[in-house]
């Protein structure tokens, strides 16, 4: 056991960790005991019954068990790792946790590889003490992991159940929209909100372009949906813009129309916050719940307009250059839309194509295949130039002399370890004899210090040394790997999309289609020309 290989401090520097989640508030035959304050008199009573020094408590109140990224546990382990503390006290166990896997990991192995004692007052564990309790700790964290989980199940249940009945449990209801005060489950519709919703479905209605929309919005001042959400808590002010997706997003939720729609994402199991889409076929759809800010008619006539339906592409493979290309102006992204009355692509500014009428960027737009065409002939042209440019047997016979000069660096460097050693040894020695008595403090700090100077000044030169080493070793590889990806390029008439990155760092443009395109390799300048120009 622990305490048979560790000794144990002489006295104890307590941190007390006290945990309650939301679910264990909604436990009412439990909430009593589970509390805040009732987990901190326990614990207080134990800390003065034995006689140990109170150093700091550590709350996390409303955090789940079934992780550990709480910030008054991280908080309560970097003390530990400080020394701060030397002693942990629970209520049980399942305030430490309740994944059993971590849970076992901390009592088992972080707290004794930490010296620290560990102790939970009501399943009587104590990690410095033989008992029977200790033995069964797992089995009781197993016990905890299970209960969670069974929690999770019943809870989820009862969720389903309400979103059945047409009841929103989520956390916030969609913008326009909010919680009935005489019934949570019930929304009504937001006064402030609610007339610019039916504002954009208005517009949307008569024709009027998402684009043109969102102009609207934005420079009539009406509170966006971010903005309002920020006006009523406390996080920092965002600014009031809205955006094509943002509009889509409000033009496409049929929450709007009256129906309760939930169900859209999960979490991934009782143990992850995190959350994943579902299929609409798991969607929960309750209809005529709620008032609505739109009739179904001319939602349905919204959704099914020409403006609205767009050609998408699926899995589709992404053209030569996509993702390479850069607005000058903004430095945004060049995206590609595919044009369905004219069945060709397109490139314009990410930014731009926003929101036009706001001016955030000025228009990009041109055909892509003329541009990829023109833009191959260019990387093609550059890539062997390059090649004729190197001589490469002068530049491997470069490259192996430098190897010659790093043969001689290594001597150097073995002759470095060889000083550093010899100096940590002395210093072991010194601290030997201070502790025999043999010297004085004064004279052990002044030699120290002096010693331990030298040996950060070789350990800077040592660095220096390998890392220099390190970057010639790379740049004969780039080299050479660069050398082969080019001779590749300009053997295929149709190179991939891989070839190309490896290859090209980026491709700025400018609103005159003037290009420059940054290579990854530089041994010539990065190439300028304008779209239709003969230029390198």
């Amino acid at each position: 056991m622990y305490n048979n290989v560790i000794q144990a401090p002489n006295f104890y520097k307590v941190g007390l960790y006290i945990r309650l989640s939301e679910s264990d508030e909604d436990k009412s035959y439990e909430s009593e005991s589970e509390s805040i304050i009732n987990q901190r008199n326990l614990l207080m009573d134990y800390v003065k019954s034995h006689g140990f020094t109170l150093i700091d408590e550590y709350v996390d109140d409303g955090f789940t068990g079934t992780n550990f990224d709480r910030p008054s546990f991280k908080r309560m382990i970097q003390d530990i790792e400080s020394g701060k503390i030397n002693c942990v006290i629970t209520k049980d166990l399942s305030r430490l946790g309740r994944d059993y896997i971590q849970c076992g990991y901390y009592v088992e192995q972080y707290f004794p590889q930490n010296k620290i004692r560990y102790i939970s007052i009501l399943d009587q564990v104590d990690t410095f003490e033989e008992t029977a309790n200790n033995d069964i700790a797992p089995f009781k964290a197993l016990f905890n992991d299970m209960t969670s989980k069974d929690t999770s199940k019943k809870i989820r249940s009862i969720l389903k159940n309400k979103k059945e009945q047409g009841k929103f449990i989520g956390s916030k209801p969609s913008y326009g929209y909010m919680r009935d005060p005489l019934d949570k489950g019930h929304l009504i519709p937001d006064p402030v909100t609610a007339p610019n919703v039916k504002k954009i479905f208005e517009m949307a209605y008569e024709g009027i372009g998402i684009s043109d929309i969102v102009s609207h919005l934005n420079d009539n001042y009406i509170l966006s949906p971010s903005m309002y959400k920020n006006t009523k808590s406390s996080s920092k002010q965002k600014t009031n813009i809205w955006t094509v997706s943002s509009v889509n997003k409000i033009l496409k939720n049929r929450m709007y129309t009256g129906d309760m729609v939930q169900n859209v994402q999960t979490k991934l199991s009782y143990k992850s916050q995190k959350k994943v889409a579902l299929e609409k076929s798991f969607w929960i759809i309750v209809e005529n719940t709620h008032e609505p800010l739109v009739s179904k008619e001319i939602f349905e006539s919204i959704q099914n307009s020409p403006a609205r339906t767009r050609v998408t592409f699926k899995n589709r493979e992404k053209r030569l250059f996509e993702n390479l290309l850069i607005c000058k102006e903004c430095g945004n992204a060049l995206s590609l839309t595919y044009r369905k009355n004219h069945k060709y692509w397109t490139v314009n500014c990410n930014k731009y194509s926003r929101d036009p009428r706001r001016g955030l960027c000025t228009p990009h737009f041109f055909p892509y295949d003329k541009l990829e065409k023109e833009l191959l002939e260019i990387v093609k042209k550059t890539c062997s130039k390059y090649l004729e440019e190197i001589n490469v047997k002068e530049l491997s016979k470069k490259i192996n002399n430098q190897e010659i000069k790093n043969n001689k660096t290594k001597e150097e460097e073995i002759n470095l370890l060889s000083q550093i050693n010899e100096l940590k040894r002395k210093l072991d020695v010194l601290y030997e004899d201070r502790y025999n008595e043999v010297i004085s403090v004064d004279t052990y700090m002044r030699i120290a210090k002096s010693t331990e100077n030298n040996i950060a000044s070789l350990e800077k030169q040592l660095s220096e040394i390998q890392n220099k080493d390190k970057s010639q070793k790379n740049d004969k590889k780039k080299f050479f790997d660069y050398e082969n990806e080019i001779k590749e390029l300009l053997n295929l008439d149709n190179p991939n999309r891989e070839l190309i990155k490896t290859l090209v760092d980026k491709i700025i443009i400018d609103q005159d289609k003037n290009v420059e395109i940054v290579y990854k390799f530089k041994v010539l300048d990065n190439v300028k020309t304008n779209l239709g120009e003969e230029k390198d």
